[in-house]
């Protein structure tokens, strides 16, 4: 199920960007996102999600990177497909060697 993303990305990016502006007059985070979140009409969980975010991206905090997480999942993507081919070559390889001996047998 696909999560729907109410808020465009100039709206998000401005909105993380207040935060990070205004971060300095809180004495926590969560208080600065708590502040802006009802301004730009978001739960405050979803503007610090999108906070950690840049921060992780911009390698301020720990995590993986968007762009990482891309890679990440076209490799595994990847995998899944080369595994499912990898076991139609071997059903058929299976199959022509019995056809193989089968033929042996009846010359």
């Amino acid at each position: 199920m696909n999560k729907s993303n109410k808020f465009s990305p100039e709206v998000r990016e401005r909105a993380v960007r207040m935060v990070q502006e205004h971060r300095a007059e809180y004495p926590s985070l969560w208080l600065a996102v708590e502040s802006i979140a009802p301004k730009i009409g978001c739960v405050p969980q979803t503007l610090l999600t999108s906070v950690k975010r840049r921060e992780i991206d911009a390698g301020v905090r720990e995590g993986t990177t968007t762009a990482d997480a891309q890679r990440l999942k076209e490799l595994e993507r990847e995998v899944k497909e080369l595994r499912r081919a990898n076991e139609i070559l071997k059903v058929a390889s299976a199959f022509f060697a019995q056809a193989e001996r089968d033929r042996r047998f009846k010359s």
